[in-house]
Formats: C-alpha cells, structure tokens, sequence
C-alpha cells in the first residue's frame, strides 16, 4: 500500500483521521482496531530520521522535538498512531 492508497482509505473510511504533515515517507499504513474508525500509522523511527536529514537536527534533538511537538501533540480521535517496530539486525 503506498501513500496515497493509505490516504484515499481514510478519506474513504474516516474523513477525520489526521496525517502528521511532513512525514510522508514514515506513513506505514492503517491502523484498524473493533469498533474504532482506522487512523494513519507512522514509523516512529523513520520520523526522528526525516528530522534529522530534512531539518539537521542531530538525533537527540529530533527525538526530543518529535516527542513534544508530533506523538505529544493530541488532536482529538483522528491523531494518527506512532508505532516501534523491532530492529533485525
């Protein structure tokens, strides 16, 4: 699913699902749970990058701006889920 089909299914399923603007290349996809509409899920980690290389932050900055200013930021029911994925290295 690429970035546009994610957002051509929320608009579809749920018009009042937000996108975290500027962080379109960490959009994983669609989060769905029983009897809640789908939101937009972001790689958290691929956020803190788009920081990095977009705005030269160095990471603990990033982390410290992405914490406060994007996962910390509720907008209501619509705010799109920040997940962790596990590293396999």
């Amino acid at each position: 699913m690429n970035t546009s089909d994610v957002v051509a299914v929320l608009e579809q399923e749920n018009p009042d699902a937000l996108l975290a603007d500027g962080f379109e290349q960490a959009l994983l996809g669609v989060a769905r749970q029983a009897c809640a509409p789908p939101l937009a899920v972001y790689d958290r980690a691929r956020c803190i990058e788009i920081l990095v290389e977009r705005d030269g932050m160095d990471e603990e900055e990033a982390e410290e701006f992405f914490e406060f200013n994007v996962a910390g930021a509720y907008m209501g029911p619509g705010t799109p889920v920040f997940v962790e994925l596990p590293c396999f290295e």
